[in-house]
């Protein structure tokens, strides 16, 4: 390449350090151009997705990136003249040309923040969500103070200066900010937690067994979480408290569980057996039961006063009203089986046998049981 470059430069009476720079500038304006098409491209395809972070991403990028290859083609200059000319200030010109580089950097970062900032709430305001503005903007504030501390810390460090002890400051300085708000920042991870994994979404109904939570999610923050309970009032619930408790989400049940004891009085044994019969053969033909799920209807104990059918099954909906519309059916239909096999629904009874051992002791109770309220004495 050099050797070319010296033919070049005499055929065209320049000198090849001249060549030299006249190559790398025709290069950079052909591969800004080339990084250009490539943007533009880039960035109609990532209009086309529904995600908040590709079109911000590229829209973040085309200025930096293009100032960065002028910047990186300028220290290829600096170092061509700088061997030809001997010059020590070119040395200064190359650590500015880094500076300027992680001033790149750190104007992409603070760019793409801003953008995916209102992209997210662009988003919660078209699927019609409620936009938590402040937590958004705390958090991109957060994120843009991060970033200009990193790279003030790094330029001076590429600058040459010694920043160990404002380091040291920092991390003390940190460490008491942490400890004074480890709580905020306990919930903010929680809020993360819930974000990453997802254990529930806004609008879905949740419940936890250790804590008396209950209700629809209606609205996630970074600090907290507010739930709908079902008499109308608001809980919130610091996110933290989602990383150490068990909760259940019953809006992504796959099924809705239908279990019933069902019992008959003891005049009715004889007909037990067919009365189960019949009401499994109903479960199975019944439009709101999935037959494919555990189904168990058995003849299941000798009960106090019945005789007890335990009846195991699923719905095939999960919609609580529609699952109570099915119930109703199904317990209709099992009354309407009990009552064609000429059987009885058992309700508490029982039986009292005396037996006597005179006929004064018989004389005295059958008085007793005939009027009891019409002694004085209550007899």
């Amino acid at each position: 390449m050099p050797s070319y470059l010296d033919l070049l430069g005499t055929q065209l009476g320049l000198a090849s350090w001249v060549t030299t720079l006249i190559v790398i500038v025709l290069f950079t304006v052909a591969l800004n151009y080339a990084v250009r098409v490539f943007l533009r491209h880039a960035d109609l395809a990532a209009k086309r997705s529904s995600t908040a972070w590709d079109d911000a991403l590229i829209n973040s990028a085309a200025k930096p990136v293009l100032l960065a290859i002028w910047l990186i083609s300028g220290g290829f200059m600096a170092r061509v003249l700088q061997r030809q000319t001997q010059e020590p200030f070119l040395e200064q010109v190359l650590a500015a040309r880094d500076v300027a580089l992680i001033v790149c950097c750190a104007w992409f970062l603070l760019r793409f923040i801003g953008k995916v900032g209102n992209n997210i709430i662009a988003q919660q305001q078209r699927r019609g969500e409620e936009v938590d503005h402040t937590t958004v903007d705390a958090l991109m504030k957060l994120a843009r103070l991060l970033t200009i501390i990193v790279t003030v810390l790094i330029s001076v460090q590429t600058l040459g200066f010694q920043i160990g002890g404002l380091l040291a400051l920092g991390g003390v300085g940190g460490l008491a900010v942490g400890l004074a708000a480890k709580d905020l920042l306990a919930n903010f991870f929680g809020g993360l937690t819930i974000y990453l994994d997802r254990p529930f979404g806004v609008g879905e109904w949740i419940r936890s067994p250790d804590k008396s939570i209950e209700g629809t999610v209606e609205h996630i923050s970074w600090r907290h979480t507010r739930i709908r309970a079902f008499n109308k009032n608001p809980i919130y619930v610091p996110n933290a408290v989602f990383t150490s408790i068990v909760v259940e989400n019953p809006s992504r049940m796959s099924h809705r569980r239908l279990k019933e004891t069902i019992g008959l009085s003891y005049d009715d044994l004889s007909v037990v057996k067919a009365v189960v019969l019949d009401i499994q053969q109903m479960l199975q033909n019944h439009p709101g039961i999935d037959a494919n799920q555990t189904m168990i209807v058995n003849f299941n104990q000798f009960g106090a006063s019945s005789l007890d059918i335990m009846i195991y099954t699923f719905t095939k909906t999960i919609d609580w009203v529609t699952y109570h519309e099915v119930k109703q059916d199904v317990l209709l239909q099992i009354g309407q089986i009990i009552g064609e096999h000429g059987a009885q629904i058992a309700f508490p009874t029982q039986t009292l046998r005396l037996q006597l051992s005179d006929e004064e002791g018989l004389t005295h109770v059958k008085g007793a049981i005939r009027s009891p309220t019409n002694s004085p004495e209550g007899t």
